[in-house]
């Protein structure tokens, strides 16, 4: 019930619901996370909430810029404009980085109003409080943690200033940003990000994933290729002239693909294009295209520090890990561009996530459960998603998570099918999971286990991702 502690979803506690006080930067940052939240489902973002105290202090997005670490335009453009815009929907007035001030504390004064607050019955309280409650967490809205997060998503978590490192190097001419993780680490979702960041400037884009593509294309260069710049047509609205600028009797595959970008794609359109390349991995064991592929990627990389329609071209790469396949270095991915390596969330990371979910865990319970799963991103919110939606206790989900009736057999037996199928792998990994000290492996058994997500490194030795795949391993494993 309804007591006189402060909930930082809510706000003010009830004690102060008839105080006249002074409107102080707390009450605002507290008003605008409440009115946020109740309309859309929303809290502030960390972001959002040092845009806001700026904004309070007077300061201007070129002050925030230097104290935040930020860009000014990012702060101003993208940040700034759509609180301004999500802070008028909500308070039904137009709010600007001006007013928003007196706009909140009109808010601030409706939410502190005490007539209909002070003569309520205990049973009228608790129905206000289960309603508030409702809207904090409503279950039936938690999406299941199946895929990527969409880039507007309250269940995004930023990753220690990634994101902005991102959105500057892509309004660089002619950049390269390589992510890489293991998977299920959050590579996709943080591309998306980077794509409607680069939509939000007007870029144009093109996002392909490399993990659908058929293997007899990925099987000749040329056909590869051609699929690559069918693909790219389409998603930029442009007819596919392939046999206008496609000669295969003088010219080699590469450069066909080259001229198309250079003389069609990149000259018929305005704005720069942001060409996205998602799991690039699937073609790191396809020796027929992977050499030739990545050193086409790389001239036009380097081009650009040159020619200015190659300006035009911005590459993202999400891959697995490096490939292990021997590359000319003049032909290699892996030594140019800004690289953006993924880790496990830590331990603030993991309360807010719990939080997003409407969970009230304290530290205790978070490391409790980071000690079987870690910081990995979809084991975590897998395990929040069952709790939040009742399905489990989290102490009962704990005790069967490595277990054939737990939450994360699929998970599990995908893995282990794959080492079924390389024996080898599977007798490295389970000298891994019988280890109590860190396991000295081969370079292809610790590349190969570490682009699976089942080892971190430590120098040349490796040991468990987490507790839970020892656990399952040493059981399952013979």
């Amino acid at each position: 019930m309804l007591n006189n502690s402060y909930d930082p979803h809510f706000g003010v506690s009830p004690k102060d619901v008839n105080s006249k006080s002074e409107f102080t930067w707390s009450d605002a940052k507290k008003t605008a996370d409440l009115t946020l939240c109740q309309s859309i489902g929303k809290h502030l973002s960390d972001i959002e909430i040092k845009l806001l105290q700026g904004s309070w202090e007077e300061k201007t997005y070129d002050e925030m810029a230097l104290n935040y670490g930020y860009s000014a335009e990012y702060l101003n453009k993208d940040v700034g404009n759509k609180l301004w815009h999500k802070l008028s929907k909500t308070l039904g007035e137009k709010v600007t980085k001006k007013n928003f001030k007196a706009a909140l504390s009109r808010a601030w004064e409706k939410q502190n109003d005490s007539s209909a607050v002070e003569n309520l019955d205990v049973e009228k309280k608790l129905d206000i409080e289960k309603n508030l409650e409702s809207r904090i967490s409503p279950v039936v809205q938690l999406p299941f943690p199946e895929s990527s997060v969409p880039p507007d998503s309250s269940f995004y978590i930023e990753r220690n200033n990634i994101e902005n490192l991102c959105y500057q190097t892509i309004t660089k001419p002619g950049s390269l940003i390589r992510i890489k993780a293991p998977k299920l680490m959050g590579k996709t979702s943080l591309m998306n990000r980077i794509i409607a960041h680069a939509t939000g400037e007007n870029y144009q884009t093109v996002y392909l994933d490399l993990s659908s593509v058929e293997r007899r294309i990925l099987t000749n260069l040329d056909t590869f290729l051609r699929w690559l710049s069918i693909m790219a047509s389409r998603q930029l609205k442009l007819e596919n002239q392939l046999n206008d600028y496609w000669d295969a009797e003088i010219l080699g595959s590469n450069d066909n693909c080259t001229v198309y970008f250079e003389e069609y794609l990149l000259t018929e359109t305005e704005n720069p294009i942001v060409l996205a390349l998602d799991n690039v991995d699937k073609i790191f064991c396809y020796s027929e295209v992977i050499e030739d592929f990545f050193g086409m990627l790389r001239s036009w990389h380097e081009k650009a520090k040159v020619t200015p329609i190659w300006q035009n071209l911005r590459l993202v790469l999400a891959h697995s890990t490096e490939v292990y396949v021997p590359l000319d270095i003049n032909q290699s991915l892996f030594n140019a561009g800004v690289p953006v390596e993924l880790v496990e969330f830590d331990k603030q990371q993991v309360i807010k996530l719990a939080s997003i979910h409407g969970l009230s865990w304290n530290e205790a319970i978070v490391k409790e459960m980071m000690k079987l799963i870690g910081g990995h991103p979809f084991l975590v919110r897998l395990a929040m998603y069952q709790v939040a939606a009742k399905n489990l206790k989290l102490e009962e989900l704990l005790q069967s998570a490595s277990t054939e009736a737990g939450i994360y057999s699929n998970h599990l037996r995908g893995y282990l099918q794959a080492l079924q199928q390389s024996p080898n792998l599977a007798e490295a990994f389970n000298k891994v999971v019988n280890s109590s000290l860190p396991v000295e492996l081969n370079s292809i058994g610790i590349y190969k286990l570490h682009s699976m997500g089942l080892v971190e490194r430590q120098d040349n030795h490796v040991v468990p991702r987490c507790n839970l795949y020892r656990e399952y391993f040493q059981r399952v494993l013979v």
